[in-house]
């Protein structure tokens, strides 16, 4: 069984809790485990950094020492916010001796410490480039076939540091989606932002931005939105009534790649927290029922 450290961040255990309900039992199935670190922090998020960098850089530092400690090896983080945080915090401190620094000297007042060497990497980089499709399509029991997918990557995951995929046109988790029996709908606003933290902040300007995703979903026909990051995941999720309010319902479901995972595993839908989502995905046809 391959093993990973996981840090699952903060939007895993609260609203994106759904992410991890699929995330790890879809793992399981393909015969890895997910080490969650004991004590992990905040990672900071994007918010932090602009307001004080060096303290950001610090509360990064730590979740990458204690996955250094476990000796597991390379860090899974799901959440896009959490992968694009840590990444730069590696970047930093790689960069510049002012960083190396102050990280070093907060991690020795804890007792810890950290090489700048853990390799941070995405579940979808992990079940594309090490699992494999085949092994993937041979968990497949219920495929997802007639089932119009967008595949939403977001911004955060492929830029500013595009490790495993293209950062304008990515297409492992339109693969990943075709392998298990969906139909990839073409989806040129696959990494347009969704409007993140602007719907509480600019309420009106991060609203469109949520709409015209949205609205091109639905005029491509898709049946569900498919996303990597429980920011996006929410703003396409919970905002359809403010949406339907000023421009018209747009009643197209966004869930996580992993639910759809479970669902072409045979895992029963409440299992993979597709019941929490405020617009539903309707049920998949009996024809599609694991034999």
């Amino acid at each position: 069984m391959k093993k990973y450290a996981y840090f699952p961040g903060c939007s895993l255990k609260g609203l994106g809790r759904g992410y991890e309900e699929s995330l790890l039992p879809v793992m399981e199935r393909l015969g890895v485990e997910m080490v969650e670190l004991d004590d992990w922090n905040c990672c900071g998020a994007t918010a932090y950094m602009s307001i004080d960098e060096k303290q950001a850089c610090v509360l990064a530092a730590r979740n990458l020492a204690l996955a250094e400690k476990t000796g597991a090896g390379d860090l899974v983080t799901p959440c896009s916010a959490c992968y694009l945080v840590l990444n730069k915090m590696k970047h930093y401190i790689k960069e510049s001796e002012e960083m190396r620094t102050t990280v070093r000297r907060s991690l020795d007042g804890a007792g810890l410490s950290y090489s700048g060497n853990t390799p941070v990497r995405h579940p979808l980089d992990i079940l594309v480039n090490d699992i494999g499709l085949d092994v993937i399509k041979e968990k497949v029991v219920r495929p997802l076939t007639g089932l119009k997918v967008v595949p939403y990557y977001g911004c955060q995951v492929v830029r500013p540091y595009s490790t495993f995929d293209d950062a304008w046109n990515p297409t492992t988790m339109d693969r990943l989606l075709a392998t298990i029996g969906a139909e990839v709908v073409p989806y040129p606003l696959k990494t347009k932002c969704c409007g993140a933290s602007l719907t509480g902040t600019l309420p009106k300007v991060g609203l469109r931005l949520t709409y015209i995703l949205l609205r091109e979903a639905a005029r491509r026909g898709a049946d569900v939105i498919s996303t990597i990051c429980p920011l996006c995941q929410f703003n396409l999720d919970a905002y359809h009534d403010q949406v339907a309010r000023r421009w018209g319902p747009v009643p197209v479901p966004t869930v996580y790649f992993t639910q759809l995972m479970g669902l072409a595993f045979g895992l029963p839908a409440k299992q993979l927290g597709l019941n929490r989502n405020f617009v539903r995905m309707k049920p998949l046809p009996a024809a599609h029922a694991p034999a």
